[in-house]
C-alpha cells in the first residue's frame, strides 16, 4: 500500500488517480515494493487534513490526519510500504519514525528548487530533505519548480473581472504541471529501485512570463483577459497574509530575479517519464473551467 499526504491539493489528488488507475492490487512485499496489478493499480491511503471517502476514486482509503502531529498518522500508516510525503508540519523526523515503525520502507519527498537555490529562505524543506536522507528509508527527493497550478490564484479575478495581477510581469520562469510532478512521484513510489537516492528537479519545458501566463489562460477562454503588474510592495503584501516572511521574501527574489538555476530548464521530467513536460497552455486549457 501506498500512503499519499496532501491527497485533496494539486498534486496528491493526482497521484491517487494515477496510482489507482486501471486494476487493483493486493498485499506487499517485506522489502518495501509494492504490489501492482497487470492493470498498473495499486492500494492506496490518501490523507488530508479535511478529507472524506467522496474525495477519492472507489477503493481509495480516506484518513483524515494532520502532518503537524506525526502520533496521529499511526492509523494512516499501519500497512503501507511506500509514502508520498508533503513538505508540511514541523517534526519531520517524527513523521519518519511513525512510518517506519508502522512498516513503510520507501519515501517520496515533495520538496522544492527554492531547498537547493535560496536555502536561506527555503529552510523548512532543507530540514524535511535532511530528515528524509538520514531517516534509513529508501528515499527519493522531488524539487518542484514553480507549479502551473499557482495560476489558480488567478480564478476568483478572471472570472469576475476578466483580469489576472503579478509582479514582474515579464520575467520568465519553467513552470511546471502539477500532473508531472504526480507522474514522476507515481514512477518513483512505483520502480523504488529505478529512483533510489535520486533528488530530482522539476520544471515545465520552457520559461513562461506571467503576462504569457494570463495570455495562455485567456486563449484558453477565448476571451480577453487584462494582465496588471503588481508592485513588489503590494505582492508583499498579499502574500504575506498565508506565507511565513521569509519564503515571501524568497518567493519575490525568484520571481522577480531568478538565478540561472531558477531559469534552467530541467531534464528530469523527461527522464523520469520518457517524454517532455507539458506545457502552460495544456495545462490552461484542462483547467479553463475554474476561470469561466
Amino acid at each position: 500500500m501506498i500512503v499519499v499526504t496532501g491527497a485533496t491539493g494539486n498534486v496528491g489528488r493526482a497521484l491517487v488517480r494515477m496510482l489507482t488507475e486501471g486494476g487493483h492490487a493486493e498485499g506487499g512485499h517485506a522489502d518495501g515494493r509494492v504490489s501492482v496489478t497487470a492493470e498498473g493499480r495499486v492500494p492506496v491511503t490518501a490523507v488530508a487534513r479535511h478529507i472524506a471517502d467522496a474525495d477519492v476514486p472507489p477503493g481509495v482509503r480516506a484518513v483524515a490526519a494532520d502532518l503537524a502531529e506525526p502520533a496521529g498518522l499511526r492509523d494512516a500508516f499501519d500497512g503501507a510500504q511506500a509514502l508520498f510525503l508533503l513538505v508540511a508540519g514541523e517534526d519531520p523526523r517524527g513523521i519518519l519514525e511513525v512510518a517506519k515503525t508502522a512498516g513503510i520502507r520507501r519515501v517520496v519527498l515533495l520538496s522544492s528548487q527554492g531547498a537547493a537555490t535560496r536555502p536561506e529562505a527555503y529552510g523548512h524543506p532543507r530540514l524535511f530533505e535532511a530528515a528524509v536522507r538520514e531517516s534509513g528509508l529508501d528515499w527519493t527527493v522531488l524539487r518542484s519548480g514553480g507549479m502551473a497550478g499557482n495560476a489558480l490564484a488567478w480564478a476568483e479575478s478572471i472570472r469576475t473581472r476578466r483580469e489576472a495581477a503579478a509582479p514582474f510581469g515579464d520575467v520568465g520562469l519553467p513552470f511546471v504541471d502539477p500532473e508531472d510532478v504526480a507522474a514522476v512521484a507515481a514512477a518513483a513510489l512505483r520502480d523504488p529501485d529505478a529512483h533510489r537516492g535520486a533528488t530530482y528537479t522539476l520544471t515545465g519545458p520552457a520559461p513562461t512570463t506571467p503576462r504569457e501566463r494570463a495570455a495562455a489562460i485567456a486563449a484558453a477562454l477565448g476571451e480577453p483577459v487584462r494582465f496588471t503588474e503588481q508592485t513588489p510592495e503590494e505582492a508583499h503584501a498579499l502574500m504575506a497574509r498565508f506565507m511565513p516572511l521569509p519564503v515571501v521574501e524568497g518567493t519575490l527574489a525568484i520571481l522577480g530575479a531568478p538565478t540561472d538555476d531558477e531559469r534552467r530548464v530541467s531534464p528530469d521530467v523527461a527522464h523520469v517519464l520518457g517524454r517532455a513536460p507539458g506545457t502552460f497552455a495544456a495545462w490552461a486549457e484542462r483547467n479553463v473551467a475554474a476561470f469561466r
